[in-house]
């Protein structure tokens, strides 16, 4: 069967089903399963499948996510269809997608609506909204977790393989061990968030729900690049993800430290998690959690509910009622706080992140329960605040701290209940952690989502660089058993592998003897994918590589198509005038041998 987007998009590739069949075959599973509080909107149908039928006159090697189906928290801007934030009377239809949205639909993705969530992002339970509560397909007792709580469920239900939501203060984490798949939380600024209806502006992220590590990966690969309609935005390219790191040093709280609320089950758990990470080759390293839970209370007892305030306070002058009662009993505390308990929050906030980057100088990474407990939906409407608030006891903590999380499904237990681990890491680290999610999800051997569906294999990754090894990108003559090609070699250079641009750039023949090519980048998405080659120096060589390289050519950062980021061969405007645009061979090698 072809349900995770690595599977799919290979399928779609090889000619074995077309996205247009994909993105029926999603809609029909829509109706079947019948649940109308999932999605809030979607998009007819027959536009659906026009854009997925589009896609036959592009590259699908140049398209990481081709014909892949997807769902968007309706907190997030879809172009032409309602953004609600699960209140009525916030609604509005944008024009255009946000930025996020427009990067997943053209790497090839297909939106196929937007999903419910706890009104406002405001909560991790997702039961907060007007349009229902979607029913939990692991265990349908179970809260479905939110606030990304539409999402998570379509993708656990198997109705899409990818589905974005949002993390605040563990919205992309908790519906993921909920509803038994992967969250991916990145860290603060790498996907941007222009389009996105805040919930705490300064700590909100778009997060990815799917099946497996690597498609979330892939997802993120796509999204993760600088904005300037965000302000808040940072360039922080993703590195390439890696094997199982040998003597990882991965921190666990110390003794006593822990919370499940009684939960014994979840307790054991956590214990097996453990366990299986010291079997995988992970040194265990003792840490003070306490410090983290202190972090995690400044978040609604500190002035942060402020910034929820203010996105709905005219709102909440206007039209009160409008509001959820719980999500409008927690947000109006926003309004009575003073400058000066914001100021003393932020130096305690400061002192906080300084422990916490003492404790990170002695592990690599944590790992901890991604919630202590599973609630049922009855339990939750008894105890909305509550039993909420635990649900974050693990959660709340993390963008406050500028940190990257992964939620990863890691056992079964004996009562049907789902119980996930999170690994966390400073800001920055992501493909760190997901070598570490990855290789301990497929050791789980867990079946994927709710519909018991094997896990496939594991994907080999690419080679990984060592020790001060820098990557290059290379496009020319320097490409293996080319003219220049000995200049790498005589360095110690070593071939990475193939890979292929973004399809971001133009190519052209130089005016130049011997001839040479320049690669240029254009406006996104607006070029064509190179074929390149990766290769690896040492910080040394690198140096004495760059400068061997005369003008008018130079090196800056390139975009590879799964999104990853490397130096490589950039030529500079000015020196075009006579050169041959050549683009349309795809690469040097390709054009040089049309040549000869």
């Amino acid at each position: 069967m072809t349900e995770t987007v690595a599977e799919i998009v290979a399928a779609h590739r090889a000619g074995l089903m077309t996205p247009k069949q994909t993105v029926a075959r999603t809609f029909d599973r829509i109706r079947a399963h019948g649940d109308s509080a999932i999605f809030i909107s979607l998009r007819d149908e027959a536009d659906a499948l026009a854009e997925a039928e589009a896609l036959a006159g592009k590259d699908p090697a140049a398209l990481p996510l081709y014909g892949v189906p997807i769902a968007v928290k309706d907190n997030i801007d879809v172009a032409g269809l309602p953004t609600t934030a699960a209140c009525p009377a916030f609604a509005s239809t944008p024009t255009r997608d946000s930025t996020a949205v427009a990067r997943l639909r053209a790497a090839g993705a297909i939106v196929i609506g937007k999903t419910n969530l706890d009104q406002f992002a405001t909560g991790l339970v997702g039961v907060r909204s007007p349009y229902g509560i979607p029913k939990n397909p692991v265990h349908g007792d179970l809260v479905p977790g939110g606030s990304s709580s539409g999402s998570a469920v379509a993708v656990s239900a198997g109705l899409v393989p990818l589905s974005l939501g949002t993390d605040t203060a563990g919205s992309g984490r908790v519906p993921a061990m909920l509803n038994n798949i992967v969250g991916l939380k990145p860290s603060l600024g790498m996907i941007s968030t222009a389009g996105l209806v805040p919930a705490c502006r300064t700590l909100d992220c778009i997060s990815v729900f799917s099946l497996t590590v690597d498609d979330a990966v892939a997802a993120l690969s796509v999204m993760a690049a600088p904005d300037p309609l965000d302000a808040f935005s940072r360039d922080r390219p993703l590195e390439a993800v890696t094997a199982f790191p040998k003597g990882v040093k991965l921190g666990i709280p110390r003794s006593g430290q822990l919370i499940f609320f009684g939960d014994k089950a979840a307790e054991a758990a956590y214990g097996a998690a453990v366990a299986r990470f010291v079997k995988l080759g992970a040194e265990l390293v003792e840490f003070d959690l306490e410090p983290f839970y202190e972090t995690a209370r400044l978040l609604y007892e500190g002035p942060w509910v402020a910034e929820r305030y203010l996105v709905i306070r005219d709102l909440l002058a206007s039209d009160p009622d409008a509001i959820h009662p719980v999500t409008r009993e927690i947000t109006i505390g926003g309004a009575r706080g003073s400058a000066a308990d914001a100021f003393a929050a932020l130096y305690r906030l400061q002192a906080l992140r300084k422990v916490a980057e003492r404790t990170f100088g002695e592990i690599d990474a944590m790992v901890l329960p991604t919630a202590p407990t599973a609630y049922t939906t009855a339990e939750v409407l008894a105890d909305p605040i509550l039993l909420n608030s635990r649900l974050g006891t693990y959660t709340n903590f993390v963008n406050l701290l500028d940190m990257c999380g992964l939620a990863v499904p890691a056992a079964m237990r004996s009562d049907g209940i789902p119980f996930g681990i999170t690994l966390l890491a400073p800001a920055g680290r992501d493909a760190a952690l997901a070598s570490l999610g990855r290789a301990f999800h497929a050791d789980t051997a867990l079946p994927v989502g709710a519909k018991s569906i094997a896990q496939p294999p594991l994907a080999p990754v690419s080679p990984a660089l060592h020790g001060d090894e820098i990557a290059i990108v290379v496009v020319g003559a320097h490409l293996s058993g080319m003219a220049l090609n000995h200049e790498l070699t005589g360095l110690g250079g070593r071939l990475l592998e193939a890979a292929s641009t973004a399809p971001d750039y133009k190519l052209y023949a130089l005016s130049t003897t011997p001839p040479k090519p320049g690669m240029l980048r254009i406006e996104d998405g607006k070029g064509t994918a190179m074929a390149v080659e990766l290769w690896a120096l040492s910080a040394a060589s690198f140096g004495k590589f760059v400068n061997l390289i005369p003008p008018p050519l130079s090196i800056g950062t390139i975009r590879l198509a799964d999104g990853r980021s490397a130096k490589g061969f950039l030529v500079e405007p000015a020196a075009l005038d006579g050169a041959r645009d050549i683009s349309e061979f795809g690469g040097w090698r390709a054009y040089m041998a049309r040549k000869t």
